[in-house]
């Protein structure tokens, strides 16, 4: 397997796991589904889009951006989707490692997450054996997809250090 910075011809797979991560309703901000058109202006504006593959098969991705602007602009952010057909597999290690390199390469001193969903263990896990640092709890920041209010966990990581 390979992590890669995506390709258009990398688009309808990408689509395909992004839009699994947002029905299931359990992780990502976002409700709405990506089409075609929605999806490549999307992918497109991120500062780095990566995926991972393996014999053409796309199994995961991340999206890496900045969390704010100006003061705060050397912060970034990401996202990850994994397949559910490829999950147990350590792909998400591979695609949170990537991302620490890439956040560096470009020249963001910081990796936040701002919205762990709490219930995560998996995600929670792999974050804190990669040095991320949780930042507290908010209540019922997250609304399920059952309309249910659980708790978040922002998390941070300073880049340009390796993972412990």
């Amino acid at each position: 397997m390979t992590v890669r910075q995506y390709i258009e011809g990398d688009l309808p797979q990408m689509l395909c796991i992004w839009n699994e991560i947002v029905e299931e309703g359990i992780a990502f901000p976002q409700e709405e589904l990506l089409t075609p058109e929605t999806g490549a202006a999307f992918f497109a504006s991120q500062t780095y889009t990566a995926v991972a593959e393996e014999n053409g098969r796309i199994l995961g991705l991340y999206i890496l951006h900045p969390n704010n602007v100006g003061r705060c602009g050397h912060i970034c952010n990401a996202s990850y989707a994994v397949s559910s057909g490829a999950r147990g597999r350590h792909i998400g290690e591979q695609l949170v490692l990537d991302c620490i390199r890439q956040g560096a390469l470009h020249g963001f001193r910081v990796l936040q997450f701002n919205a762990v969903v709490e219930s995560n263990v998996h995600a929670r896990h792999l974050y804190e054996r990669l040095g991320f640092t949780q930042l507290g709890t908010i209540p019922g920041g997250f609304r399920m997809k059952d309309g249910s209010y659980v708790n978040i966990c922002p998390y941070f990581r300073e880049l340009g250090t390796e993972p412990a």
